[in-house]
């Protein structure tokens, strides 16, 4: 059985996800992770969460993913908590870190932030509360609040309605 750092009630695993390091990850409660999920960084994973099948979460040990309450990640996504800088040193996980030069920044998804099916998130990326990025985007930089962004790079296309979202995680949290 995995042993995580901590974990909630009503988590559901699947047995074909690979959490690399469990020792590392928080888990909230009412969370969901599917099959072929594959997590090697340190986590921090809050209430009402959903990753998807075929989500990467990659950077190891030193990286990390900070996922509030009520965020998601679709089918296919591929989150980059640290990845190498491709302008100078060698470049792959199994030359030895001194022959490399890393970019190694937590990945933040604030309260609501969904990801479309098929997204990818650079390191240092923090979405903003509310934020929704639709698929086959890529996410280079930090996003607004309740905004709904789209290609690559990801660019702010529409203001997304709050109310209902913030009233019902209220009564959903109070239940």
């Amino acid at each position: 059985m995995v042993e995580f750092k901590s974990i909630g009630e009503d988590v559901r695993v699947s047995d074909q996800a690979v959490i690399v390091r469990p020792e590392l990850v928080t888990i909230g409660n009412h969370v969901a992770i599917d099959m072929w999920v594959y997590l090697s960084t340190k986590a921090t994973i809050g209430n009402y969460i959903h990753i998807a099948p075929s989500v990467s979460i990659i950077g190891g040990a030193g990286a990390e993913i900070i996922m509030e309450d009520f965020s998601n990640i679709g089918s296919g996504g591929r989150i980059v908590c640290a990845s190498d800088d491709f302008t100078q040193g060698l470049i792959s996980p199994v030359v030895p870190v001194e022959y490399r030069t890393i970019i190694s920044k937590p990945v933040i998804f604030k309260k609501f932030a969904t990801l479309g099916v098929n997204c990818t998130v650079l390191p240092g990326v923090t979405l903003a509360e509310g934020c929704i990025v639709g698929a086959n985007s890529v996410v280079t930089k930090d996003t607004e609040p309740w905004m709904i962004y789209a290609g690559s790079p990801a660019r702010p296309i529409k203001v997304r309605e709050r109310d209902r979202i913030l009233e019902s995680a209220k009564l959903l949290e109070n239940k």
